[in-house]
């Protein structure tokens, strides 16, 4: 229960530094998802820059946690259809660079969680990550997304990992295009109130019972 209870508290957290990541303006693809209803679906964005400039991060270390974002939430297709997009598409990686900067407790983790994956990649294949094929990307990643594959000496790798699909997660699903894919009604534009679905009875005094 102590567990659940930080988790819960990690969660809450990182949801209110979502909420107020929203005004930052230097975004060029993360929208938080949990702003209500949208006023008109034809409503005016605001203006955002072609690119993200990392705001902790260097370039080099940007590139390689965008790269494992797509890896652990990868686009369904290559249509360009946000309702199939995936970690980078929907500005993840902006994100978690966002939290970094306003959340000293994750910066050493991150920095070296980053280093630990280019060091085992050097080591595994004398190259940086992002230079790797597809099939050696998911030899190296395996032990530490998994735990039957999982070898002795990879500890430090293996709760970095967890760590960052904590945040790709976390960084999707509070975002606009990850609402979107959930179906939230709170980005749906109604021209009227739906009212309540069950107008024969107003108190909820009938309705089953779910299961536990």
């Amino acid at each position: 229960m102590a567990g659940q209870g930080t988790q819960r508290r990690d969660i809450l957290k990182m949801l209110a530094y979502a909420s107020a990541a929203a005004h930052f303006p230097g975004f060029s693809r993360w929208a938080y998802g949990g702003t209500g209803h949208m006023e008109h679906p034809s409503s005016n964005t605001a203006i955002r820059p072609g690119s993200y400039s990392p705001q902790f991060l260097n370039p080099a270390q940007y590139a390689l946690l965008a790269l494992l974002t797509d890896i652990i939430l990868p686009p369904e297709n290559n249509s360009g259809d946000m309702r199939s997009a995936g970690a980078v598409q929907a500005g993840v990686p902006e994100f978690i660079d966002f939290m970094l900067v306003h959340d000293p407790a994750i910066q050493y983790p991150f920095r070296t969680g980053l280093t630990w994956i280019e060091a085992r990649s050097s080591e595994l294949y004398q190259k940086p990550f992002l230079a790797l094929s597809e099939d050696q990307r998911a030899k190296l990643l395996r032990p530490l997304a998994y735990s039957s594959e999982f070898k002795p000496g990879q500890e430090d790798g293996r709760a970095f990992f967890k760590l960052l699909r904590k945040y790709t997660v976390i960084g999707f699903y509070t975002s606009r295009t990850g609402m979107e894919q959930l179906g939230s009604p709170g980005l749906k534009f109604y021209a009227e109130s739906p009212g309540c679905p069950h107008p024969d009875d107003p108190e909820h005094n009938h309705l089953p019972v779910p299961l536990t």
